[in-house]
């Protein structure tokens, strides 16, 4: 909990044209951004997030983009930029997903894998992300799913039709 907090302290104090919260959700708080218009789940790792440094911190969203049609994406910052080519695998309740990475970035291959990763989330307790660093040693990071459905579906909402 006292990660969610700050990860909305943090994203309320960034610059942001007219940032709403929508609401905070046990390990995981949902916002609207109205220029360009998004909506986000987001929540910070519990284990595992401490390899950026002072340049960033490690989070996850599955974010509603309602101008480019783009609903339930699923992204994550890691903690560490990952090595060039090496696998970032995403794990929910046993069941694997090959990320697509870049730098510190990854996100899902498609919006097939967008839509599997977002239901497996939502019965899940925990996920975890597991790559190798572009300095050689591995990461792991641990993120809790207390919360993730609600705030999933509050971004959905508010980013509905108005």
């Amino acid at each position: 909990m006292k990660g969610v907090v700050l990860l909305t302290l943090l994203l309320c104090a960034a610059p942001a044209s007219a940032r709403t919260v929508l609401g905070s959700f046990d390990n995981w708080s949902a916002f609207r951004d109205e220029k360009p218009v998004r909506c986000f789940a987001i929540a910070e790792p519990v284990r595992g997030g401490g390899g950026g440094g002072r340049k960033w911190r490690p989070f996850a969203t599955v974010s509603t983009w309602p101008q480019a049609r783009v609903r339930g994406q699923f992204y994550l910052r890691l903690s560490r930029a990952s090595r060039a080519g090496a696998a970032v695998t995403l794990s929910i309740d046993g069941r694997r997903f090959s990320l697509v990475a870049g730098g510190a970035d990854a996100w899902a291959a498609d919006p097939r894998a967008d839509a599997a990763i977002v239901a497996a989330m939502r019965s899940a307790r925990a996920m975890s992300v597991t790559g190798v660093a572009a300095t050689g040693g591995g990461f792991a990071e641990t993120y809790l799913l207390k919360g993730a459905a609600t705030a999933i579906d509050a971004a959905a909402l508010g980013c509905g039709r108005r």
